[in-house]
């Protein structure tokens, strides 16, 4: 028995997409698991893009709504903007109505995981303002709460994450995840890929 888990995501600089190869990693760990890798379409022209010094896009291929149902667990990744998702991917979950009418998702595990540029930017407020997204396809919300031990008390160093999900901080965008941060998102994929595998053997 085969599980896979799609990991779809929206990078303009590149954290997230660090957390969500971190995370592949982690869920891949675990025997009789696929993780795979997306991207959900930009919304920004290139020249706008080229303003806010974005780098090229990785070519990692890019998602639609079609894609969803294949997966047996969903791991949305994103930056926040003033503590929601980023619009391009609340754009691409607007973008899976199809989907809603048809309950194809419904039942399905889902995760978050996220990147902020403070402290204060929004670590709790982006992932619980998103559970909605996956409440209305009735998906079943897996976050990793403390599960990760010792790190998520982690207090000498700055640290992204909480019990919802990995995350991380961008500050002015040269700042990078760093080794406690990624082991929290390894420990992400691993953890749901197991819970994802336990729900899709009970069903057989």
């Amino acid at each position: 028995m085969m599980i896979l888990i799609e990991l779809s995501y929206y990078s303009m600089y590149g954290h997230v997409e660090k957390l969500a190869e971190e995370i592949k990693k982690g869920a891949a760990s675990v025997e009789g698991v696929e993780a795979k890798l997306w991207q959900v379409p930009e919304t920004l022209p290139q020249e706008v893009l080229g303003k806010m010094g974005a780098p090229p896009k990785s070519d990692v291929p890019i998602i639609t709504p079609n894609e969803l149902p294949e997966a047996d667990g969903l791991l949305l990744g994103f930056p926040t903007r003033f503590g929601l998702m980023a619009a391009q991917f609340k754009a691409f979950l607007d973008a899976t109505g199809g989907l809603w009418r048809t309950q194809a998702l419904a039942g399905k595990p889902a995760g978050i995981f996220y990147s902020t540029g403070s402290q204060g930017g929004g670590q709790e407020t982006t992932p619980l303002t998103s559970i909605t997204q996956l409440v209305h396809h009735g998906m079943i919300f897996v976050p990793i709460g403390y599960t990760f031990g010792a790190g998520m008390f982690e207090m000498e160093n700055v640290k992204g994450g909480s019990p919802y999900g990995a995350g991380t901080y961008a500050g002015d965008g040269s700042r990078q995840p760093t080794e406690l941060e990624l082991a929290q998102a390894f420990h992400q994929g691993k953890y749901f890929a197991g819970i994802a595998k336990k729900l899709k053997g009970s069903s057989q």
